[in-house]
C-alpha cells in the first residue's frame, strides 16, 4: 500500500470564497434545509439585516424594506451607505469592515468582519448597491465571484440595497418559513425602538420594547399579574408569570436573538432569586421563585464574545473591555428596579408572592412520587430497553455536531427497529413507544412520574429540571401516516404542550416526513411524498413503472430508511403561532368537545382515490403530446 505523502504539495492555500464555501459551518454554523429556525438560510438573511440594524443604532436610517420573492432575498435600508470606493471590499474581503473601530460601531452585533463575504461566497447570485451623496455603486458576484461592477449618478436616498439567491449546491433543496422570518422581523423592532420594517408588505413597528414582546409571547388570561417592565442605560427587562410548567427566558445582546443564552440569562436568574428572596424576607427555593417564570432581557455591551460565529450564546463577562462585570450590572439593575416596583405595586407583589407559594406547595406534594420515579429512571438508566441512545448529544458544547443530534420517537417493534439499524449511531437516537401513549390533556404533571412510558421519555430526553439540559436539539414525531399514526402524534404533542410546552417554542419539536409511495423503473427509483410527487415520477419513468404504496414505517427497508433520515431528510417543525393558547387548542383536539371536533373533521374531510392506473395513463397521454408537438 502506498504511503500517504506530506510534503509542499499537500499544502493547499484557499481563498477567503474557497474557504467559506468548503466549511460554510464555520461561518453560519449548520445549513439545514430551512425547518429549523437556526438554519443557514436564516443566517444569512440575519446577517444582511444586522448591517440595516447596527446603521440604525448609529442614528442612520429609520426603515428597512425586505423582500423574499422565489428565494430571492432583498434588504434596502436608509444609512449612510457604504462608502463608494469600498462597496467591493466590504463584501468580498474578509476582516474588512468599520466595526473593528468602537468609536463608530459602539455597541454593535458584527465585530469580525465575515457576515456579508459569507452570505456573498454562499449565494449563486449576489448585488450590492450602495447610495451615497447623489452617486451609486453597484457590484454583482456569482459564487463570490465578482462578474461586474458599475460607478453612476443617482438620485435615490442614501443607504445600501442587497439582493442575493442561496446557492443550491450549497443548500440544497431548502424553503423559507414564514413564522421563523416574522418572529425574526418582531425582535429586531421590540430592540429598536423607532425602527420600522416592511417584509413583504407587513409593517413591524413597537412603541415599548420588550413589554410588547412578552404581551406577544403570553396570553393575556393566563398571566398571574400584569407585566413588569423595566429599563435603565443599557439593560431592559419583563417578567410574569403564567400556568406553563418551565421557565421562558428571550435574550438579546445589542439586538441579537441569544437562543441559547449565556453569561447574561445566567446572571438574571441569580438576580432574580436573591432580589425576590430579600423582599419577601424568606429562603425561597430559586426553582420556587422561576416556576412557571416567562421573562426577557437585552443588554447591550461593548464588543461582545460570542461562543460561536451564529452569536446564540454569550460569553462576555464584562460590559467593555476592561469594564465593570456583566454579572454585578445586572444584580444591581434587578435589585434596585424590581425591589423598587414591587414596593410600589402591593397588588403586583402580593400576586408574584401567591404564585410562588403555590409552586412551593407544588413541588413538596410531588417530593415523593419525583424519589419513585427517579429510582425507576435510574434503574432504567442501566438497561432501558425504549431508547437506543446515541454518542453525541445537544450538552455537548465542543462537539460540532451537537446541533444535528436528534431523538426519533417510534411505535411500534417494526418501525423502530428500522430506523435503529439505518441511523447514525453518532447522533440519532430512537425512543419506541408501546402502542398509543396515555392522553394527558387535564391531567397534572404528578402523571409524567406516575406513568412508566412518560417518565422514561423524559428521563430520556434530561428535561425534568429545565430544557437547559436537552440531550437531542430535535425530537423527531416518526409516526405511520394513517389514522392510528396520527393520533399518536397527537397524544406526544399533547404530552409535550402541557408538560414541556418551551420545547415547541423554541423549535424543538418535529413531524417526520415519509415517503406514501416508492415509483421506479430498471434504471431509477423516485420516492414521492404526496400525490402531486407520485403523477410526477409516474409522468417521467412511464406506464411500465412499478408503484408501491407504503403503509406504514414497518413496511420501509432499513436500506431505504437510511436515505430518509440521512441528509435528504424531510422534516415538518411543530410551530405555535404567537396568538395560540396551548389550553384551547389543546382543549379543542384533546378536550370532550366530540361533536365540534367531527364536524371540523366532516367539513375538512378529503377523499383519497387511488388512481395509480389512471394517472399512468393520463402521464402516458401528456408525454405522447408533448413528442407530438416537438
Amino acid at each position: 500500500m502506498a504511503e500517504n505523502q506530506y510534503n509542499e504539495d499537500s499544502i493547499r492555500s484557499l481563498d477567503w470564497k474557497e474557504h467559506i464555501r468548503l466549511r460554510p459551518g464555520m461561518y453560519i454554523g449548520k445549513l439545514g434545509n430551512g425547518s429549523s429556525a437556526e438554519d443557514g438560510i436564516y443566517i444569512l438573511m440575519k446577517e444582511v439585516v444586522d448591517n440595516c440594524i447596527d446603521e440604525f443604532m448609529m442614528g442612520n436610517g429609520k426603515r428597512i424594506d425586505i423582500n423574499l420573492v422565489d428565494n430571492m432575498v432583498s434588504v434596502r435600508d436608509f444609512g449612510r451607505g457604504i462608502p463608494l470606493g469600498k462597496v467591493v471590499d466590504v463584501v468580498s474581503k474578509i476582516n474588512t469592515g468599520a466595526k473593528y473601530d468602537s468609536k463608530v460601531f459602539q455597541k454593535s452585533v458584527g465585530l469580525n468582519g465575515v457576515g456579508t463575504k459569507a452570505v456573498n461566497a454562499l449565494s449563486s447570485y449576489f448585488m450590492v448597491r450602495s447610495f451615497r451623496e447623489a452617486e451609486s455603486m453597484t457590484a454583482v458576484f456569482e459564487r463570490g465571484v465578482l462578474v461586474s461592477e458599475k460607478r453612476e449618478k443617482s438620485d435615490e436616498k442614501n443607504g445600501t440595497y442587497v439582493e442575493y439567491t442561496a446557492d443550491t449546491d450549497i443548500f440544497k433543496t431548502h424553503k423559507y418559513i414564514n413564522e421563523y422570518i416574522d418572529n425574526q422581523m418582531w425582535n429586531y423592532v421590540y430592540l429598536n425602538a423607532g425602527l420600522t420594517i416592511n417584509f413583504n408588505g407587513n409593517k413591524y413597528f413597537s412603541k415599548n420594547g420588550l413589554l410588547d414582546l412578552l404581551y406577544r409571547k403570553t396570553n393575556e388570561e393566563e398571566i398571574k399579574y400584569p407585566i413588569i417592565h423595566l429599563k435603565d442605560g443599557d439593560i431592559e427587562m419583563a417578567i410574569t408569570h403564567d400556568n406553563h410548567y418551565g421557565e421562558d427566558y428571550y435574550s438579546f445582546v445589542n439586538g441579537q436573538n441569544t437562543t441559547q443564552g449565556g453569561t447574561h440569562v445566567a446572571a438574571l436568574k441569580e438576580a432574580l432569586v436573591r432580589t425576590i428572596r430579600d423582599f419577601y424576607g424568606k429562603n425561597y427555593e430559586p426553582t420556587d421563585i422561576r416556576a412557571s417564570l416567562v421573562s426577557a432581557i437585552s443588554v447591550r455591551i461593548q464588543e461582545p464574545v460570542f461562543e460561536s460565529q451564529t452569536k446564540t450564546k454569550l460569553g462576555s463577562t464584562e460590559i467593555a473591555p476592561g469594564g465593570a462585570s456583566l454579572k454585578t450590572e445586572i444584580n444591581q439593575f434587578v435589585k434596585s428596579q424590581l425591589d423598587n416596583f414591587l414596593h410600589k405595586n402591593a397588588e403586583t407583589a402580593e400576586a408574584l408572592h401567591r404564585k410562588i407559594q403555590q409552586s412551593e406547595r407544588e413541588r413538596k406534594d410531588m417530593a415523593g412520587v419525583r424519589k419513585i420515579a427517579r429510582e425507576r429512571a435510574k434503574k432504567a438508566s442501566v438497561h432501558n430497553k425504549k431508547l437506543r441512545d446515541c454518542r453525541v448529544h445537544f450538552t455537548d458544547e465542543k462537539k460540532e455536531n451537537r446541533l444535528e443530534t436528534t431523538l426519533f420517537i417510534t411505535e411500534g417493534d417494526s418501525a423502530s427497529g428500522s430506523i435503529t439499524k439505518a441511523r447514525d449511531v453518532q447522533t440519532q437516537a430512537v425512543f419506541s413507544l408501546r402502542g398509543k401513549p396515555l392522553n394527558s390533556f387535564g391531567l397534572k404533571k404528578k402523571i409524567v412520574y406516575e406513568n412508566e412510558e412518560f417518565n422514561l421519555l423524559q428521563h430520556a430526553l434530561n428535561i425534568e429540571e429545565s430544557i437547559d439540559d436537552l440531550r437531542y436539539n430535535k425530537i423527531v414525531i416518526a409516526t405511520d401516516a394513517d389514522v392510528d399514526g396520527m393520533h399518536i402524534r397527537l397524544l406526544i404533542l399533547t404530552f409535550f404542550l402541557q408538560f414541556f410546552p418551551d420545547l415547541v417554542r423554541k423549535g424543538h419539536v418535529y413531524i417526520l416526513e415519509t415517503p406514501l409511495f416508492r415509483v421506479r423503473n430498471k434504471k431509477e427509483t423516485l420516492y414521492c411524498y404526496t400525490d402531486q410527487e407520485r403523477f410526477d415520477a409516474i409522468r417521467k419513468l412511464g406506464k411500465t413503472a412499478e408503484i408501491t404504496r407504503f403503509k406504514g414505517l414497518g413496511e420501509i427497508s432499513p436500506d431505504e430508511f437510511g436515505g430518509f433520515i440521512g441528509e435528504d431528510i424531510r422534516l415538518e417543525p411543530v410551530l405555535l403561532t404567537e396568538d395560540s393558547s396551548i389550553n384551547k387548542i389543546l382543549e379543542y383536539y384533546m378536550g370532550k368537545n366530540t361533536m365540534q371536533r367531527q364536524e371540523f373533521i366532516i367539513d375538512n374531510l378529503r377523499l383519497e382515490i387511488d388512481e395509480v392506473e389512471e394517472e399512468a395513463a393520463l402521464a402516458t397521454a401528456s408525454q405522447k403530446e408533448e413528442i407530438e408537438a416537438v
